[in-house]
């Protein structure tokens, strides 16, 4: 029997990326909706649960994507509002890379130590990923500082997350480089979770600081997010610190991605959201 892989997609266009690594997870056949809110997610998922079997349903499952986790995760609660004993399929949860991204940076940060007790800084943090860090370094024990341009939206971002997870974060306005190197001057540990080409940190903001001691960049289009590391890096040791690029904690999340699908497919009960696919990563980090 096909298994069918149904994308939900709160976005204008159902993303691209996220069939090819279905495809690549398993999936024989992937259909793509968007633009899907909790109001019309309702007939797609019937149309899933009401068609095979109990026997068979594991070989249906559903993915939600698109832009904004908050969104998504809307959309989740409106899914799982439809099934009901013996009538449900398995589902995903990862906007933009939200949770395989974060899991997998994060579960990089902590094979290179013990993350509890340590102060974490997560720069430019509201975003999907971004979020997604923040919350799951606090869930390690770590005391993580969220910043943004505006103090607004680093505010939204940490409410959301308290919401979410029950995690406090403290929110930062840091509307410039030098503003960054003012925030991470205590930092241990510093996520870099940007916009796409954007530098947040120039080398003078970290490489005499001695407090770091891990950093992470999840940007890999040039020019990198942390000035003086690579994209590539994987571990790698700069100025006394342990740096993750962004394709070198990149394999992880690809190899994370297309394991969650694989798993989508084990029995019609899995929910995949942050906390599982972290549990995933850890494991395979």
């Amino acid at each position: 029997m096909k298994k069918l892989l149904f994308q939900f997609d709160t976005d204008q266009y159902a993303s691209v990326f996220d069939t090819v690594v279905a495809y690549d997870g398993g999936a024989d056949h992937v259909v793509g909706y968007a633009g899907v809110t909790p109001d019309n997610v309702g007939g797609l998922v019937d149309g899933a649960i009401f068609t095979r079997a109990p026997k068979d349903k594991k070989h249906t499952a559903l993915f939600i994507g698109g832009s904004n986790a908050q969104a998504g995760q809307k959309v989740l609660a409106a899914v799982q509002k439809h099934f009901f004993l013996g009538f449900q399929v398995s589902v995903m949860l990862d906007c933009n890379g939200c949770n395989t991204t974060a899991a997998a940076g994060v579960a990089k940060l902590a094979t290179c130590g013990a993350l509890a007790g340590k102060k974490a800084v997560v720069l430019g943090g509201t975003g999907p990923v971004g979020q997604r860090a923040a919350a799951l370094l606090a869930l390690e024990g770590a005391d993580v500082t969220l910043t943004s341009r505006h103090i607004f939206g680093a505010e939204e971002a940490c409410y959301a997350m308290h919401e979410r997870f029950g995690v406090q974060l403290t929110a930062l306005e840091a509307a410039d480089c030098d503003a960054r190197g003012d925030a991470i001057r205590d930092a241990n540990i510093v996520f870099a979770t940007g916009a796409a080409g954007v530098e947040l940190l120039r080398p003078e903001h970290w490489i005499n600081n001695p407090n770091i001691e891990i950093m992470a960049d999840a940007n890999a289009t040039p020019p990198v997010g942390i000035g003086g590391t690579d994209m590539m890096d994987k571990g790698t040791e700069r100025h006394g610190k342990i740096i993750w690029g962004a394709i070198g904690f990149g394999a992880l999340k690809l190899s994370l991605h297309r394991a969650c699908i694989e798993k989508l497919f084990e029995d019609n009960k899995q929910v995949l959201d942050a906390e599982a696919i972290f549990a995933l990563a850890k494991v395979m980090a």
